[in-house]
């Protein structure tokens, strides 16, 4: 027998799946499968038609910097811009701007302090891992990151030296795998003079961001060809 309690109940299932049926999609958006881990090397930003400026504590150190720590999908997609009452506060950094400075600097022009570099990080791609890493944990994990993967060493070791030359993406690949233990996925740019250039190095590192992983997926930035330049710095 139908009783009137079970009609109320039944009648409430209705409408919660009916009118909220993405309630638990909402909830998901923020998360993701992994991250992309993301260096680039300086000479080849700056080596290009946009060129580069500078910040305003003066020109970095000759090693590949951090781009950022960006969640992503298994399917190849990535969350973006998951939470606007989560706005970039520097003070909750105050601890790491030092290391910030060195290992995640900022080459856009005009010159900057690199807060603006970090707000855009954290607001596009920290936002969505707030799951996992507030934001003092989301930039000094990354910053760990960083030191563990010593990509410059790594291709030094190799014989593979920014100083204009060019090497075979395969050796490129290979050194990064034998320092770091895992398989690089490398995106190029063109210089002025339409070279192909050794611009970003991607490593993937699982969920919570404490261990290197292999990629479930490729990223979809710019491929490379055979043999690219290591430009100087």
């Amino acid at each position: 027998m139908v009783t009137m309690k079970s009609r109320v109940n039944a009648s409430l299932v209705f409408i919660l799946i009916v009118i909220f049926p993405c309630a638990s999609v909402l909830s998901a958006s923020a998360d993701f499968d992994f991250f992309y881990f993301v260096q680039q090397w300086p000479g080849s930003y700056c080596d290009t038609k946009k060129s580069c400026c500078y910040p305003t504590t003066g020109k970095p150190a000759a090693d590949f910097g951090i781009h950022g720590l960006w969640p992503n999908y298994e399917d190849g997609t990535y969350p973006s811009n998951c939470d606007d009452n989560s706005p970039f506060d520097k003070s909750t950094i105050s601890d790491l701007i030092s290391n910030m400075r060195k290992s995640w600097p900022t080459l856009a022009c005009p010159s900057g302090t690199g807060e603006a570099f970090w707000e855009h990080e954290w607001e596009k791609h920290g936002t969505c891992s707030e799951s996992v890493l507030d934001q003092h944990d989301y930039f000094k994990t990354t910053l760990g990151l960083k030191q563990q993967t010593n990509i410059l060493q790594a291709l030094k070791t190799a014989g593979i030296n920014p100083d204009g030359g060019s090497y075979s993406l395969e050796s490129i690949k290979d050194a990064i795998k034998e320092g770091t233990g895992f398989d690089p996925w490398i995106e190029c740019n063109t210089d002025e003079s339409g070279n192909t250039q050794l611009y970003q190095v991607y490593l993937c590192v699982d969920r919570s961001g404490s261990k290197l992983i292999e990629c479930p997926v490729k990223p979809r930035g710019r491929k490379c060809g055979s043999e690219i330049e290591f430009p100087s710095f």
